[in-house]
């Protein structure tokens, strides 16, 4: 339904909303849900909520619920926020002289009169929010298409290969990369994309003989349906389709919400494996993407289909908590570490420390969103 959709408004000569529409459409519900976070323990804690934004800027349109809170839809589709009372703006930042001239009854329903135990929850709750989402998706889909997967098994070697210089051999099955248990090609390739240069224990069945082996992944470009470029490792073999390797098992509500709890954190892993090997030079940081890579990405995913959109959402979401949960002034993360120095000295940082923090904070996000849009920019014009 999604494809055809899109394929209507290509013909119309609208094209540009198959990238837009889906856009909008993930990046909604991953903020939505991020901000629900916040104002639920929000509301727990009896603090009073004044704004639940979905984008920024002007509003496009809203309404008052029963407690005063102004629900709406902003005009800048790029994120969203929650004010509390006793907020200066959107990024929490305590109004002092508001504050000082607070009542009673007013502090106890302001956000800055709450313990710093109580804020740091509120603020913790976005993030742990996109978590939850993320689990609760994948954990929709395994249950719908249940768990198809491929026996680790090797089909054939390719010629000059890591895998042949291995000592890798047609029929072997891996049974364990570094010690973790490997039950399907789809996991052996998700350890083997991520270790490229690295030195791999790969233990082997062999006939029903046991084999241990050493192999370094190859750091190879390859496109994807989309034709995007992509760099990996890879072991330089191919795996078996024969039916007896093909499975296809139906999948639980428990074990459902386990297997997405654990694609979560494999995203999670992967992502801050990326960001190290930026930091120690090991990976490119070309491969970071700001908002025209997701609107762009967003439209090809929905050409596959509904669930597939669902699932750049989860995607999205874990990188969204995780992003968030950075120790930068500005972003929850950096709310929660000014509220872990304030436990530790048992008094906030001076109103100045924390103002240049935001400020700092500021640049380092807006540098981020340039240099993931210059990114953007490069790579529309190299595809």
């Amino acid at each position: 339904m999604g494809s055809n959709l899109l394929a209507s408004l290509n013909d119309l000569g609208l094209g540009f909303l198959g990238y837009l529409v889906p856009f909008l459409f993930v990046l909604t519900i991953v903020v939505f849900f991020h901000e629900l976070g916040h104002y639920l323990i929000a509301k727990a804690n009896g603090i009073k909520v004044l704004t639940f934004s979905v984008g920024f800027g002007p509003e496009i349109v809203g309404f008052n619920d029963r407690s005063g809170t102004r629900w709406k839809l902003a005009a800048i589709p790029l994120g969203g926020y929650v004010k509390f009372f006793g907020d200066e703006n959107a990024a929490s930042v305590p109004d002092q002289n508001a504050i000082a001239g607070l009542t009673e009854s007013e502090r106890k329903v302001s956000f800055p009169g709450q313990s710093v135990g109580a804020r740091a929850a509120v603020v913790a709750a976005g993030p742990l929010a996109n978590f939850v989402l993320a689990i609760v998706i994948f954990a929709g889909i395994f249950m719908l298409h249940g768990k198809q997967t491929t026996t680790a098994r090797v089909d054939s070697i390719q010629a000059g290969s890591a895998a042949e210089s291995a000592g890798f051999v047609t029929g072997d099955v891996v049974r364990s990369i570094d010690g973790r248990r490997i039950e399907s090609f789809a996991e052996m390739q998700r350890i083997v994309s991520g270790a490229a240069g690295q030195t791999l224990k790969v233990e082997v069945d062999r006939g029903g003989t046991p084999v241990t082996l050493q192999v370094v992944p190859t750091l190879k470009e390859m496109k994807d349906n989309f034709g995007n470029v992509h760099r990996l490792g890879v072991l330089g073999i191919t795996r078996s389709m024969s039916p007896g390797d093909l499975k296809t098992e139906s999948v639980g509500p428990i074990a459902a919400v386990r297997m997405g709890a654990e694609e979560t954190w494999f995203i999670v892993e992967r992502t801050l494996s990326y960001i190290g090997g930026i930091v120690v030079g090991k990976e490119s940081a070309d491969q970071l993407g700001g908002p025209i890579r997701i609107a762009q990405v967003s439209g090809q995913v929905a050409t596959a289909g509904f669930v597939a959109l669902l699932h750049l959402a989860a995607v999205l979401s874990v990188s969204i908590g995780l992003l968030n949960l950075f120790p930068v002034p500005l972003l929850d993360g950096g709310h929660l570490l000014f509220y872990a120095i304030e436990a530790a000295r048992g008094r906030p940082l001076s109103e100045r420390a924390q103002e240049v923090g935001f400020r700092i904070g500021f640049a380092l996000v807006i540098m981020l969103m340039i240099f993931a849009t210059f990114n953007d920019i490069l790579h529309l014009a190299a595809s």
